[in-house]
């Protein structure tokens, strides 16, 4: 009996961790590199001219604000639109400011959100591998690059 319990054992383990394998692998984050011509073309589509940062995101600072700067330590209060490559809005704050810790907020804002201040407006494209990767969130599919529209209303 215990011999046949070990190997039950071995069993379920060794299911277990090809399973997850399996799932670990399905999932692969695209490049940048490889992203970097549909970000080129909806910024030139939609007049946006975008500065490429080291990360990989493009954006364009339309104000810069004064005054304070975020950090990954600040809350933010924020007006924003987010619109997939087709120009669909999926995201909005609909005229009442989101406000959220940077550090919560996906990598892409957390890199180029520092580079205005309060009262500050940008334009971002952010490749997929610094939004929702490859497994999406919510209604946003895997793999998408995303575009938002963001003033930056108060940084505390």
């Amino acid at each position: 009996m215990k011999k046949f319990l070990s190997i039950l054992s071995i069993s379920i383990l060794l299911f277990c961790n090809t399973s997850c394998l399996k799932d670990d692998q399905v999932c692969t984050p695209r490049s940048v590199q490889n992203e970097q011509a549909t970000m080129t073309s909806f910024a030139t589509t939609n007049g946006i001219n975008a500065i490429v940062h080291s990360s990989g995101v493009n954006y364009e600072i339309i104000t810069q604000g004064s005054g304070v700067a975020p950090t990954l330590q600040s809350t933010l209060t924020v007006n924003y639109v987010g619109k997939y490559m087709d120009g669909t809005i999926f995201d909005q704050t609909n005229g009442t400011p989101a406000v959220f810790p940077l550090s919560n907020v996906i990598a892409g804002w957390q890199i180029i959100l520092p580079q205005i201040q309060k009262g500050g407006r940008i334009k971002m494209i952010i490749p997929s591998s610094l939004a929702y990767g490859c497994t999406g969130y919510l209604s946003v599919p895997p793999d998408a690059v995303l575009f938002f529209d963001v003033t930056l209303v108060d940084v505390q």
